[in-house]
């Protein structure tokens, strides 16, 4: 071994998480290196290439208000994009782009290599050096020591990985790459606990041999709404690509069901745990065996390609298997396989071992991010990535870490729950997991965490100041519409006539009257005559607050309990063996987490309220012995 170069940070893995790490670090001003198996897979998607959706579209624009770089370069590269759940209310608005697999991934690697502070290498990491508890830096395969002060773990699926197709196993990576084999003997070495899980992709169909006039057409919006808050809507307009849909049937199932012994899952090929929420074709026949049909989307991978991606058909069956239950489906009668489908197991670690800076806790300057955690999905890895490397670069200027707790975003709902729940199969964000969620809308991510971002130093100056102006013209319009109040006048009558709204018997202010479902911003524009000209992203804000401004206030109100139980801190010197009446599971369960608050600790698996009330009762008592001590030992 030699010592190739001394470093602040090193990130392993060049996917979702190790991009976003690897800027975030360097654009800190931290001296970065990031190491990938392949320099051609940087950002690559090796399932499906489409970027948000339920919950998902929420990250990615928070992963903006941050200064990260996955809205912008879904941004730069979509050929499609979609609101989804419009019929719904905003909390659950999601957008949804399906991006260009090959663009996507070379303009990743673009920006990377133009990033100042940051050096990519493609080279296989195999060990790391730790001294005294805090990391002292990576060995590479060739026996190249890389000297740090903090490492981003982003390994992806890419871990002791091996892919199946019935009873075709091959020791490889997504897509046939390099798989990292040595790196899990060293995290083993560390005392570090990794669990084997499974995920997995379907097959990619030639667009020459589909016949779509089977098949349901999926248009984009015409309306392009931007993931990146520093985009506008009409620089992002181009050609759209269109989506299908189809249907399984009866037949494609009894094939499936005809094959079940042949698919790894079922044979007991298969080690590790798949996703719920995500599951395979065979895996949906079996478990929903009342269902006649499955929706299948058919979606392009790209402009410059005939490749289109099967959503809905995740499978690990033999490779004929696969073909003979496409061939089933509407427009898929003469379809020619390009890749076949495939399972993946990999290796990640318990993400109970990390803080919620997604810093190890048994070893300083050692984070960990996206699918080494535990999580599925494009988005959770770079809202982890990004993260972590916002706290690797702080750990290293000696700054306090970057945290984002349950109320703030969905990034802190997805960290707390893995660092506090855990999570026995690969965890996929959902709306229904945010308790707040009508505060923790898609729309207003700016708002909420853009602040955050500018503090670590991620936000560029000129990008703040237009974050201030915005965040106070909804202040200042939101204020102004509450003092102009409108009459029963002919003009104001007719308006409310015309919209199906009931007519005034009084004045009333113009912010009451807005809150009515029919009404629009606009309505009262002849009426409002001090109405300033504002941008649609203010106008959305202003009436989104109008609209919901009681739950909101009640949601507000639950911030604040949630709050005060977060600043209930619990000492780090805690046995809890010495707390009276404290169940055996608890103990095991807290002692395994330990946690930070009484707030974490009331969202540990198997920790009762009646638990939380004895701990807080010892703590009490606690609290009250000190201070008596202190006061003996200032009189004495």
């Amino acid at each position: 071994m030699y010592i190739a170069d001394k470093i602040d940070i090193a990130v392993i893995g060049g996917g979702h998480a190790g991009c976003e790490a690897a800027l975030a670090a360097a654009r800190m001003g931290n001296n970065t290196i990031m190491f990938t198996m392949s320099l051609d897979s940087i950002g690559m998607m090796p399932c499906n290439p489409n970027v948000g959706g339920t919950s998902k579209g929420h990250l990615v624009k928070e992963i903006d208000a941050l200064g990260g770089e996955m809205g912008k370069n879904t941004d730069r590269t979509f050929i499609q994009s979609r609101m989804l759940n419009t019929a719904k209310g905003p909390a659950v608005h999601s957008l949804r782009a399906q991006a260009d697999k090959v663009k996507y991934s070379q303009e990743m690697k673009r920006v990377l290599e133009n990033t100042e502070n940051l050096t990519i290498k493609q080279q296989e990491v195999v060990d790391i050096q730790v001294e005294d508890g805090k990391v002292k830096g990576v060995v590479t395969n060739t026996g190249a020591v890389y000297e740090c002060k903090a490492i981003v773990l982003a390994g992806g699926t890419y871990v002791r990985s091996r892919c199946l197709t019935g009873e075709c196993i091959e020791y490889t990576g997504p897509n046939g790459l390099k798989t990292s084999n040595k790196l899990s003997e060293a995290l083993k070495a560390l005392d570090i606990e990794l669990r084997r899980f499974k995920t997995g992709t379907p097959a990619r169909v030639d667009a020459r041999t589909i016949d779509f006039s089977k098949m349901e057409p999926q248009h984009g919006d015409e309306r392009i709404v931007p993931f990146s808050f520093e985009n506008k809507a009409e620089e992002l307009e181009r050609e759209q690509y269109p989506c299908y849909l189809t249907y399984t049937n009866e037949k494609t199932h009894q094939i499936i069901r005809d094959n079940l012994h042949r698919s790894p899952m079922y044979s007991g090929v298969i080690e590790g745990t798949g996703p719920r929420y995500c599951p395979s074709i065979e895996d949906k026949v079996v478990r929903f065996a009342d269902k006649e049909r499955h929706q299948v989307f058919v979606e392009p991978e790209g402009e410059n390609t005939t490749e289109m991606y099967v959503q809905g058909m995740s499978s690990s069956l033999p490779e004929e298997v696969q073909l003979e239950m496409l061939r089933t489906l509407p427009g898929l009668e003469n379809v020619v396989v390009m890749r076949t489908g495939y399972a993946i197991e990999y290796d990640c670690i318990n993400p109970l071992q990390l803080k919620h800076s997604l810093e190890m806790k048994n070893i300083e300057g050692f984070f960990s991010a996206g699918q080494m955690n535990g999580s599925s999905g494009y988005e959770e890895a770079a809202a982890q990535g990004l993260v972590a490397g916002i706290n690797a670069a702080l750990k290293v200027q000696g700054k306090e870490p970057m945290l984002i707790d349950r109320s703030e975003g969905y990034v802190g709902v997805l960290i707390d729950d893995l660092v506090t729940k855990g999570t026995k199969e690969p965890y996929r964000m959902m709306t229904s997991r945010a308790e707040y969620r009508l505060l923790l809308r898609q729309d207003n991510a700016d708002l909420r965490l853009t602040e955050k971002g500018y503090k670590a130093g991620l936000i560029p100056e000129e990008r703040y100041e237009r974050f201030v102006a915005k965040r106070q013209a909804i202040q200042d319009e939101m204020e102004r519409l509450k003092h102009v109040y409108v009459g029963t006048s002919e003009k104001v009558q007719a308006i409310l006539e015309q919209k199906g709204s009931t007519l005034l018997k009084s004045g009333i202010a113009l912010a009451e009257l807005l809150k009515r479902p029919e009404m629009e911003y606009d309505d009262f524009a002849e009426v409002d005559k001090e109405r300033p000209e504002l941008p649609r992203d203010v106008v959305e804000q202003v009436m989104i607050e109008l609209r919901y401004e009681g739950y909101i206030k009640r949601q507000q109100q639950q911030v604040e309990q949630f709050k005060r139980l977060e600043k209930r801190l619990i000492p780090e010197d805690i046995n809890y063996d010495e707390v009276p009446s404290l169940r055996l599971e608890a103990k095991q369960k807290l002692e395994q987490v330990r946690p930070i608050s009484m707030g974490q600790a009331s969202r540990i698996s198997g920790v009762s309220p009646a638990d939380i009330s004895m701990l807080l009762v010892y703590l009490e008592q606690r609290n009250r012995s000190v201070k008596s001590e202190t006061t003996k030992e200032e009189e004495n």
